[in-house]
């Protein structure tokens, strides 16, 4: 069981690591590309990491350093990386820790553009990958056996909702000495990986982290390198070991930016990052109202839908994943719900109808959206990976915002009364 959450200590974490107390309160932007260097041995100690002032923005400028610090303190984590989105997060982690040849173990279901990218982009640079569901410890535990080279997860599974037993998971990648990457974009302050044991925490930070769709962004969070015991020293990491021996503690983010940052640029840009940290300001008001205002409107809608339509979402008797919810997230699993129709035509019919609640591809956001799944996000996917993913014909995906829940039921139940 995670520890609960104070929201008030993060209500006030949050706003003071954002501000600032002298000068200008609010984070500040610097919008350059280059910048200046003192003289030509200032230059060499950027170079080789010994002076921590900014070497190109390609790598990182003074806004993202101020928002990696922000997550990097709430995720309980050592460094951070902001990146231009959270598929660029996990595209930099995947290419930075992984060669052809190499295996990912991905477990559970996934968002539609992260399955792509391990089913698709990294299997056409020879990196093999092995899927299972949240509960197949037998095929978990047998994959890490043979030496795969990373775990993949996400802490709620979307839109399947599916929960996994993250620390159960985290800790047989620990005992055998895998690096483990977890997708905390549903649930950030719910959920803390790092804490855990984890390696790797990734998140789109458009999403629940600003709460407002106007800043495109994610950010990986790294744990310290351990002086005794390392992971990263084990022999399939070999070709990482001159790093970890030089970098020490802090080795997680040379290795991203040497290795994946630094040539592909998936770099966070300044006004990026100063967008998302206005919305970090607000992050544990807001999480903590919508996950109970998702709970609320699961429940009316389970009682009130008419035959034909349900809803699914953990807190529910009816959910398989439950007994997890309550054991693991008693304070919410962030602001996913699903409704299923039964057949895409009946789901045109039901999200047509809606006056309050948005159609549009995002999450997390301070308004209520929904989506159908299998003519959007997954439309190019065939039977048999929609069926694993949990992806029916009539689904669709909703996020809960801001507004009054009772307000967002009524407007999925006149809704489906068109049906």
């Amino acid at each position: 069981m995670h520890e609960p959450i104070d929201f008030d200590y993060f209500n006030t974490q949050l706003v003071h690591n954002v501000g600032s107390r002298v000068g200008a309160i609010a984070p500040t932007i610097t919008p350059s590309a280059a910048f200046g260097y003192q003289d030509a041995q200032e230059a060499e100690g950027i170079f080789s990491a010994t002076v921590n002032k900014p070497l190109y923005a390609r790598v990182g400028n003074p806004s993202n350093a101020k928002l990696e610090k922000i997550v990097t303190d709430f995720e309980g984590g050592f460094g951070a990386i902001a990146t231009s989105s959270g598929m660029g997060a996990i595209s930099m982690v995947c290419t930075a820790f992984l060669n052809a040849g190499d295996e990912i173990l991905c477990i559970g279901g996934f968002f539609g553009g992260t399955y792509s990218l391990v089913n698709e982009t990294l299997a056409r640079f020879a990196i093999r990958n092995s899927f299972c569901t949240v509960d197949d410890f037998a095929h978990i535990e047998a994959t890490l056996k043979r030496g795969v080279k990373m775990v993949m997860f996400e802490s709620v599974g979307n839109p399947s909702l599916t929960l996994p037993d993250i620390q159960r998971i985290i800790d047989l990648c620990n005992q055998y000495e895998t690096v483990v990457m977890i997708d905390n974009t549903p649930t950030p302050l719910l959920i803390r990986p790092l804490m855990m044991g984890a390696d790797i925490v990734v998140h789109s930070s458009t999403k629940n982290m600003s709460g407002h769709s106007s800043a495109l962004g994610g950010v990986a969070v790294f744990r310290a390198v351990k002086e005794e015991g390392e992971k990263l020293l084990n022999e399939k990491y070999s070709d990482l070991h001159k790093i970890v021996k030089k970098m020490g503690k802090k080795a997680f983010i040379p290795i991203c930016k040497k290795r994946a940052l630094r040539d592909y640029g998936m770099t966070a840009n300044a006004f990026g990052s100063f967008m998302t940290m206005i919305g970090l300001e607000t992050l544990s008001l807001r999480v903590e109202r919508v996950n109970q205002s998702v709970a609320k409107v699961a429940s009316i809608l389970d009682t009130e839908l008419p035959n034909g339509v349900s809803v699914n979402h953990p807190s529910l008797a009816s959910s398989p994943d439950n007994a997890r919810y309550l054991s693991d997230f008693a304070q919410g699993c962030g602001p996913l719900l699903s409704i299923d129709c039964g057949t895409k035509e009946r789901a045109f019919v039901f999200l047509n109808a809606l006056k309050l609640v948005i159609l549009t591809a995002n999450i997390g956001d301070n308004r209520s959206l929904a989506l159908h799944m299998t003519s959007t996000i997954y439309s190019d996917f065939d039977v048999d990976a929609r069926r694993f993913l949990g992806v029916h014909e009539g689904l669709i995906r909703v996020s809960i915002g801001l507004e009054d829940p009772k307000s967002i039921a009524e407007d999925f139940l006149q809704a489906a009364r068109n049906l």
